[in-house]
């Protein structure tokens, strides 16, 4: 019994049990309710029509959780004995969690209210600039909020505020030294929207990286490559790099070099060349008045330039597939040959 009436830091160690078990008793409170609301509280907000509820209690179930066991810590502790000056740090550093705990439940609100009513609207809508903005608009606000909870954290604490403020207004130069990247990331999500060298599902080609916009940042935009993988690219990369958008092509332009055999006579070239219009004439998904010319009298054979337009939308590889087994099959059928390499090689005899 002596020994649990030893002093250590001010207070008894029967104190600090008492402490102690009041943070155990709090934790396990907490979890109890943290369960409570996973299971029951949150089989009756699925039960009604407003999804308003559940929003509410997604967001409030952990910093509820987090509330408490901060709460707790601080009940303990303050039935402790310590100085004036300790008790005070004490009391600041509880009330500077909970503002923080009151900015992570707005936060978390602000967040589950434009997933759930903002996001759908925006992906109904055929506008592709809301959905570019989006993304902007939620990491704004999400700054903002922690911005201004941190802020009013530390000024109810204590902290003088304006002279931190005036502080980094001082040394703002070398800061923005230190985060030039930064700003010229800024600036080059700022070009992304105004001149917008691309949109969202855009396809995109920049610095040998090949893929589709997915996410436009104010920092970075997200492509995926043709493998599957997402890449992040910086903005600035856009304003300072040379941009291919693939998507605003019209057309894609494909060009045959169609080589037949030096005996092929000039009436079946025309034809070859025929059939050549032909069969773009016939396919919906090419262009029309494709570029069709005998323009080389190669080393091995008679070269036939073929360049047709496959239509924006279509299936590149499934369209230029269609198009090579359909000349494959006109040219077999009009017995016109294709040529490959060959050699004559004349030897004479000596006596």
């Amino acid at each position: 019994m002596d020994f649990l009436n030893q002093k250590f830091y001010y207070n008894t160690f029967f104190d600090w049990l008492i402490a102690a078990a009041i943070i155990l008793a709090t934790v396990v409170i907490a979890k109890l309710v943290y369960w409570v609301l996973r299971t029951v509280i949150k089989k009756l907000t699925q039960k009604t029509k407003s999804t308003l509820d559940d929003i509410l209690l997604e967001s409030l179930q952990q910093p509820v959780v987090f509330g408490m066991a901060v709460f707790g810590i601080w009940f303990a502790f303050d039935n402790l004995h310590f100085p004036n000056d300790i008790k005070e740090y004490i009391d600041k550093a509880y009330f500077f969690l909970i503002i923080i705990n009151f900015t992570w439940v707005i936060a978390r609100v602000v967040a589950g209210l434009i997933e759930e009513y903002i996001v759908p609207v925006v992906k109904k809508s055929e506008s592709d600039l809301d959905d570019q903005l989006l993304p902007v608009i939620r990491k704004t606000l999400k700054i903002l909020i922690w911005t201004l909870g941190v802020i009013i954290a530390l000024n109810n604490v204590g902290f003088n505020v304006g002279a931190v403020l005036a502080g980094m207004g001082i040394g703002g130069l070398a800061l923005a030294m230190a985060a030039k990247d930064t700003v010229s990331n800024l600036f080059g999500g700022i070009m992304i929207f105004t001149d917008k060298p691309f949109i969202i599902r855009d396809r995109v080609q920049i610095e040998g990286y090949d893929g589709t916009v997915e996410e436009i940042g104010v920092r970075s935009t997200r492509l995926r490559t043709l493998a599957g993988r997402i890449i992040t690219i910086p903005n600035a990369k856009f304003t300072d790099g040379i941009v291919e958008n693939v998507s605003s092509e019209p057309t894609r332009k494909v060009s045959l070099n169609l080589g037949l055999t030096y005996d092929t006579p000039h009436e079946k070239m025309e034809l070859a060349m025929k059939i050549l219009s032909e069969i773009n004439e016939s396919n919906p998904h090419v262009r029309e008045n494709p570029i069709i010319s005998f323009n080389a009298f190669g080393d091995f054979s008679l070269g036939i330039l073929f360049i047709y337009y496959i239509l924006k939308g279509e299936d590149i590889l499934g369209v230029q597939t269609e198009m090579n087994m359909e000349i494959l099959k006109q040219f077999n059928a009009n017995g016109l040959e294709f040529a490959f390499p060959t050699q004559t090689i004349q030897a004479q005899i000596l006596k």
